[in-house]
């Protein structure tokens, strides 16, 4: 099965990739996804447990396929690396509760870790077992790859980090020199 190239949205002011793709219904799997990262130009990974990833500079995205036929569902979860203190948790939750109620992916939630630091993990998800239309598919994953980008840009400004992220910029520009 191929993508067809019109149901792709821009994704980033990439060229839209050549291909078409079957009228009916489709079950995704792993392949088609690899198919529309690659379409939009974006790296990927296997990891050991033979999920797809997405690696950013500060997370993850996996593309995940669980349960049994017509119960399977694709998950799309974005793991942010960034950790924050334990006792920044109370306005975490208000900001991405904010996000929450105004957004509709990804869903973004807290994890606290053995070691008491808190990160963040978004997510989002479709039922495939029976089959969906392909362009319903991609629009859906490449709209939620971008959520989780913008996700990202909107965390910072809320938390005031942005200097963070133009001060890791600025140090990538000086290695490249």
């Amino acid at each position: 099965m191929s993508i067809d190239p019109a149901s792709i949205p821009n994704f980033g002011g990439q060229p839209e990739p050549q291909a078409s793709g079957p009228a009916g219904p489709v079950v995704p799997d792993q392949d088609l996804v690899k198919q529309l990262l690659e379409q939009m130009e974006l790296k990927y990974v296997v990891d050991e447990e033979g999920d797809l990833a997405a690696p950013w500079e500060e997370f993850r995205t996996y593309f995940m396929f669980r349960g049994e036929a017509e119960q399977q569902v694709f998950s799309v979860r974005t793991f942010y690396d960034r950790p924050h203190k334990l006792e920044e948790k109370p306005q975490l939750l208000e900001t991405i509760d904010d996000w929450n109620r105004r957004t509709l992916w990804p869903k973004v939630y807290t994890h606290t870790h053995d070691d008491g630091s808190v990160r963040l993990i978004g997510e989002a998800q479709m039922l495939i077992g029976t089959g969906v239309a392909l362009e319903h598919f991609v629009s859906s994953t490449v709209s939620w790859v971008r959520a989780s980008i913008e996700f990202d840009k909107w965390l910072l400004e809320q938390l005031g980090l942005e200097q963070e992220l133009e001060g890791e910029q600025g140090d990538d520009e000086g290695d490249a020199e």
